[in-house]
């Protein structure tokens, strides 16, 4: 079976930053592409950036320039540098994984049990 774990969420102030991590384990063949979403409390949930296996990146509008996705292809994980934070990006932060399990031909969406980033004025 395939997890996936976060981890790096606190409480930041205004300004600062903070750098999540999200492992993937378990039977895995390959890893497509790997992102982070957010949610915050009464609001949807939104992509907050994406890097395919080759490395091409997207981000959402309002994390460009600040927020920074890479990856560590021998360790199957994902990284989110988060610079110049505030309280806007207040929100549980989920890890999302396109994962090929070991044995099978087609690759399935996996998703981590998220974690808290809060930021104070």
């Amino acid at each position: 079976q395939v997890q996936l774990v976060e981890s790096g969420g606190g409480l930041v102030q205004a300004g600062g930053s903070l750098r999540l991590s999200c492992a993937a384990s378990g039977s895995i063949f390959s890893i497509n592409a790997m992102g982070w979403y957010r949610q915050a409390p009464g609001k949807q949930r939104e992509l907050v950036a994406t890097i395919t296996s080759g490395g091409s990146t997207k981000y959402a509008d309002r994390v460009k320039g600040r927020f920074t996705i890479s990856r560590d292809n021998a360790k199957n994980t994902v990284f989110l540098q988060m610079n110049s934070l505030n309280p806007e990006d207040t929100a549980v932060y989920y890890c999302n994984a396109d994962v090929r399990p070991t044995g099978w031909g087609t690759s399935y969406n996996y998703w981590g049990q998220g974690t808290q980033v809060t930021v104070s004025s």
